[in-house]
């Protein structure tokens, strides 16, 4: 008979627990993200994976905790555990929020599909603030890279305006979609440098400005939903640790 695996079996002769077992057995949900998520793959692009993990509790007992996130085990695979994941996504990280919105799911236990049931949880208002301070940061090293080369990465300019876009359109509807739709062709262009820097930083500035006005009459709540997430999380902790 087959036995679902237990906390001494993600540990380690030390005790320490093993990152990559826990990815391996513990995985609730899983997804592909970047360029093939956002519906901008191209034939060269990578697959960039990304999952959730849930450490049995009894790890937690230790000296020694389970990690808050793994880097692998295969390449472009990156993981966070369950409680760090819920943290980044009630402060609105866009890379966690859009992680819980792809359209590429390749794993999902019935943890995990009650996380995805949470989605709506973790959207608030607070998204403007936080993909806004994304979005500066990456136009500084656009910027950087015009004053220093004279032309910008231009992937980089791409993924940028599809942020501004992403989060224009949140504060509007409501609703996260990552998959870029009918501007897949013009941002595009844009990686493959045909459009000028300064039609781009036009196009950037229209977005900010889009975002800004949609962010005072956003249908999203102020605030996520903190007591709902922890709810979930605490009933999760408590049920692995019966189970263990």
């Amino acid at each position: 008979m087959n036995t679902p695996p237990g906390p001494q079996d993600t540990l380690d002769p030390q005790g320490a627990p093993r990152p990559h077992d826990l990815v391996r057995d513990h995985t609730i949900y899983a997804c592909v993200m970047g360029s093939r998520a956002f519906g901008l793959a191209t034939d060269d692009s990578d697959t960039d994976r990304r999952g959730v993990f849930l450490a049995p509790t009894p790890l937690f007992w230790r000296f020694e905790k389970p990690p808050t996130h793994v880097d692998g085990p295969a390449d472009e695979q990156f993981s966070w555990e369950l409680e760090r994941f819920c943290e980044l996504a009630l402060r609105a990280n866009p890379n966690i929020l859009e992680c819980l919105h792809s359209p590429l799911v390749e794993h999902a236990t019935d943890t995990g599909r009650e996380l995805l049931a949470l989605r709506a949880a973790f959207l608030s208002r607070q998204a403007h603030e936080t993909f806004a301070g994304y979005s500066f940061s990456q136009r500084k090293k656009l910027d950087q890279d015009v004053r220093a080369y004279g032309v910008p990465r231009w992937k980089h300019a791409m993924h940028l305006l599809r942020l501004l876009t992403s989060c224009r359109d949140l504060l509007r509807t409501g609703e996260l979609t990552i998959d870029v739709g009918d501007q897949r062709e013009p941002l595009l262009a844009v990686k493959r440098g045909e459009v000028p820097w300064a039609e781009v930083e036009s196009w950037m500035a229209r977005l900010a400005a889009e975002a800004e006005t949609a962010a005072a009459r956003s249908p999203l709540p102020p605030e996520p939903d903190r007591r709902r997430v922890e709810d979930f999380l605490f009933r999760v902790r408590r049920d692995s640790a019966l189970q263990n």
